[in-house]
């Protein structure tokens, strides 16, 4: 057995880790750690319905950390992990990371847009983007994976099949994104549902969210030149799931069967995103509590726009399921264990 360490439960997606890591029938829990004398106690305290586990969280010991697992996940703040990123990288062990902190290749780009100076930046030349779709064989061999952001995960697979082929106009690239609350933590989630809930809001609009230039950067990568795009993200009432329109110009007339079966072609062989047929789209109850994503498309042959429908669960394949995914690749496990029927919903 494999054995996991998991750094940080108190948040959304420690708390998804745990639920799908439990299941894994290749790992066992060997390391719960907190980051805060708070999270130092039974797990049954945390979370009542993991008591069966019979697990505890302990105060974060490195050392002991490093010794007692086989790869490590950090379900950390962001501006955390670059802490301690260094002595486990040095320690040997493989380590998968749940925040922003080394999914951005230029550490001064993560330092505009986050407000932190990046004291781990040595290390950005050997973290993975962990979207396996893309990335495949790099996260097989990598020893650090920067888990991808949720509204970036949506965005990239939605528009890689076309970015590739040089199929759209990069200079006018819409995302319309929908979120349920967990998206913006457990504090935020907290504190929507006691001040406005039920409601539904834009939010950061105008380039300014984070996950700006995530998305730019990998979907760059994907057309092969500089992509800017405009974003606006929303908050929905309910707590998980996400949905994500992008609007893109086509270069030459088509229509949807053609580009459906662009993408149908593109993801024929990946077991977690499921193309839909031509006239349905994706909805985010199909996809809540599994590690899918659903892509629907539909070209406006009147305005030669193409409209490419992406949905998640925010915290499975958005965060805690695709983390697995890639400790499943990294460790050449069958890259569906433990996320075959969902995660919490199973």
């Amino acid at each position: 057995m494999t054995n996991v360490g998991i750094v940080g439960i108190t948040g959304y997606t420690g708390e998804e880790l745990l639920k799908i890591i439990a299941k894994h029938r290749n790992v066992t829990i060997a390391v719960l750690a907190g980051r805060s004398t708070a999270e130092v106690r039974p797990l049954q305290e945390i979370y009542p319905h993991m008591a069966h586990l019979g697990l505890c969280c302990e105060a974060l010991d490195v050392a002991a950390l490093t010794r007692r697992t086989d790869i490590i996940f950090l379900a950390l703040p962001h501006r955390v992990s670059f802490e301690i990123m260094p002595d486990l990288v040095a320690a040997g062990k493989k380590v998968i990371d749940l925040s922003a902190d080394f999914r951005l290749g230029n550490a001064a780009v993560y330092e505009k847009w986050y407000g932190e100076k990046h004291t781990a930046h040595h290390l950005l030349a050997d973290a993975v983007y962990g979207l396996p779709e893309v990335y495949r064989e790099k996260v097989r061999a990598a020893r650090l994976v920067a888990n991808p952001g949720c509204y970036p995960t949506t965005v990239i697979l939605a528009c890689a099949p076309v970015f590739k082929r040089g199929l759209v106009d990069l200079s006018s690239i819409i995302i319309d994104a929908k979120s349920g609350i967990s998206g913006a933590g457990r504090k935020a989630a907290e504190e929507y549902y006691k001040k406005e809930h039920p409601n539904m809001r834009p939010y950061n609009i105008g380039g300014v969210h984070r996950h700006i230039p995530e998305i730019e950067q990998e979907l760059s990568k994907a057309a092969g030149e500089k992509v800017l795009v405009t974003f606006t993200p929303h908050i929905i009432p309910q707590e998980r799931g996400m949905i994500s329109s992008i609007y893109m110009n086509l270069k030459k007339n088509t229509n949807t069967a053609e580009v459906l079966a662009l993408y149908q072609t593109h993801y024929s062989n990946e077991p977690f995103v499921r193309v839909l047929p031509e006239g349905r789209i994706p909805e985010i109850r199909n996809v809540v509590n599994t590690n899918t994503c659903e892509i629907g498309l539909k070209v406006d042959e009147r305005t030669s726009r193409l409209i490419v429908i992406s949905a998640i669960d925010n915290l499975v394949k958005g965060a805690s399921g695709q983390a697995v995914q890639n400790m499943n690749i990294m460790m050449g496990f069958d890259e569906k264990e433990g996320l075959r029927h969902g995660s919490s919903a199973s």
